[in-house]
C-alpha cells in the first residue's frame, strides 16, 4: 500500500464509521437499540483496543515481549480490524514518531510550526488528532524504521488485504449477533452498526487522544525530551496507553501504568499470557531506575521549562542510590530497559 491508498483508506475509514454513528443516532432516537448491541460493541471494541493497544504497539512496534506466533498473528489481525491502517506503515510511523518526538520530521506532533495562540493550538491537536494522516508528505517507510517486521510473512499479508480484513471486523459482530439472538436478522444488521461502524469510530478517536492530548494535557512524572503527558481519564478507554509520559520515558516497558492505581489493560493482559507461559522476555523497567527518572522532573510543568533547581536537588539526594546501582549488574535481563 502506498501512500497514497493509505490516505484514501484512512479517509474511508474515518468517513464511514462517522457515517455509521450518525445512524446509529437516528437508531437511538426511535429506541432501536437492544442489549445485542450492547455487547457486540464491548466485544469486539475490547479486541481491536487490545489488537492496537497490545499487538500494534507493544507487541510489534516496541517488541515489549514475545509470544507464540498463533498468538502474534491474532493480536495483529485485531489491530487490523481496529481501521487504523496496515501494521508494518503503523509500527513505521511510531517508531519514526519515537526518535523524534514533537520535534522536526515526528509525523504527528502537536508542538511544529504552528502559529502561537489559540487558532495554532487547535490547528497543531488537529494536525496531531487525525490532519497528519492525510499529509502528503507524510512517509515512514517500514524497509526503513521496521525491517524485522517487513520480513514476518503474516504482516505482509495483513497489510495487503487491510480493506478485506477491516471489513470482516465490521461482519464479525454482525454474525456475533445474530448468534447470540437466535437467529435475528435485524440484531444482525444493528450489530455491523454497533460492534463494526461505532465501534471503529471509537476505538479509533481514543487512540488518536493520545497522540493529540497525550502531548499537550496531563501531568509528567518523568524528564523527556519531548511533551508527552499522563491522561488519567483516557487511560482505561485507551487500554493503558494514555499514560503516555511514562511511555516515553521508557519505551519498551511492557507496562505503561507504572503505578499500582495506574490501570492498564494491555499490562494486565500481557501479564496473563506470561502467567500461563504463553509470554516471555516481558520487558519491565529497575524500579530504582524508575524512582532515579521520577525524582528527577517537576510533576506538572511542561518538559521544556522544568524546573532545573529541582533537578539538580534531585540529582544530588539521589546520588548514593546511583552509586549503589552501578555496583549492582541485573541477573534477569529482562529487567533492563533497552529504549
Amino acid at each position: 500500500m502506498d501512500g497514497r491508498e493509505h490516505r484514501w483508506f484512512i479517509l474511508g475509514a474515518s468517513v464511514i464509521p462517522l457515517l455509521g454513528v450518525l445512524a446509529s443516532m437516528a437508531l437511538l432516537w426511535n429506541k432501536i437499540f437492544t442489549w445485542s448491541d450492547a455487547v457486540v460493541l464491548v466485544i469486539m471494541y475490547a479486541i481491536s483496543g487490545f489488537g492496537i493497544s497490545t499487538g500494534y504497539h507493544r507487541m510489534l512496534t516496541h517488541r515489549s515481549f514475545e509470544t507464540y506466533k498463533p498468538i502474534r498473528v491474532a493480536l495483529a489481525t485485531a489491530g487490523v480490524m481496529a481501521g487504523q491502517g496496515p501494521p508494518l506503515i503503523w509500527a513505521a510511523h511510531h517508531r519514526k514518531h519515537h526518535r523524534v518526538a514533537d520535534k522536526e520530521g515526528d509525523p504527528h506532533s502537536p508542538h511544529l510550526d504552528f502559529p502561537p495562540g489559540f487558532k495554532g493550538t487547535m490547528t497543531g491537536l488537529w494536525h496531531a488528532h487525525l490532519g497528519w494522516l492525510f499529509d502528503e508528505k507524510l512517509t515512514s517507510d517500514p524497509m526503513r524504521y521496521c525491517p524485522d517486521l517487513v520480513r514476518e510473512k503474516p504482516l505482509r499479508w495483513l497489510s495487503e488485504h487491510l480493506v478485506l480484513v477491516t471489513a470482516a471486523g465490521c461482519v464479525l459482530p454482525g454474525l456475533l449477533a445474530f448468534a447470540i439472538t437466535g437467529g435475528s436478522v435485524t440484531a444482525g444488521l444493528t450489530g455491523m452498526l454497533w460492534g463494526g461502524l461505532v465501534r471503529i469510530f471509537l476505538i479509533n478517536h481514543m487512540t488518536y487522544a493520545v497522540n493529540s492530548v497525550g502531548h499537550y494535557f496531563g501531568r509528567r512524572r518523568f524528564e523527556t525530551t519531548d511533551e508527552s503527558r499522563n491522561v488519567a481519564w483516557l487511560s482505561l478507554p485507551s487500554f493503558g496507553e494514555a499514560w503516555h509520559n511514562n511511555h516515553h520515558a521508557f519505551p519498551r516497558s511492557a507496562r505503561h501504568g507504572m503505578k499500582w492505581y495506574e490501570v492498564d489493560l494491555s499490562a494486565i493482559l500481557i501479564w496473563s499470557l506470561e502467567k500461563t507461559g504463553l509470554a516471555w522476555k516481558v520487558i519491565r523497567i529497575d524500579p530504582e531506575r524508575m524512582e532515579m527518572r521520577e525524582a528527577g522532573i517537576s510533576r506538572v510543568s511542561g518538559g521544556s521549562t522544568a524546573d532545573q533547581a529541582q533537578l539538580l536537588k534531585s540529582q544530588q539526594h539521589l546520588a548514593p542510590l546511583a552509586e549503589r546501582r552501578k555496583s549492582d549488574q541485573p541477573t534477569d535481563p529482562t529487567l533492563v530497559d533497552v529504549e
